[in-house]
């Protein structure tokens, strides 16, 4: 597994939290629908698991710090947060003499 898989996994996370704040809770609390919730919450929460154990192998292989994995775990419990985490990412993937 690379960063580039992190960042894919993180994404999708990040989109599929959104889908269940603003769209699967409010359906099933405002119009009493709760099915979309047991649909995406069950997504998202494969895609949590999904996504910390990619970030726990990815920080093992780069020999990145606790404190990367703090970060991510952070960002994803948080709205918007793996978005804000992924340009971390996007940002150490770049070369060293880009600035």
């Amino acid at each position: 597994m690379n960063i580039k898989t992190l960042r894919i996994v993180g994404l999708l996370e990040g989109i599929s939290f959104l889908l269940l704040l603003f769209i699967a809770m409010p359906m099933k609390y405002l119009m009493d629908n709760p099915i979309m919730v047991k649909y995406v919450g069950m997504g998202h929460g494969v895609l949590f698991i999904a996504f910390l154990a990619v970030l726990f192998v990815v920080c093992e292989k780069q020999k990145w710090s606790l404190s990367v994995f703090l970060m991510g775990l952070i960002a994803s419990i948080l709205p918007f947060g793996p978005f804000i985490f992924d340009r971390k990412l996007k940002q150490s993937e770049q070369p060293a003499t880009q600035n």
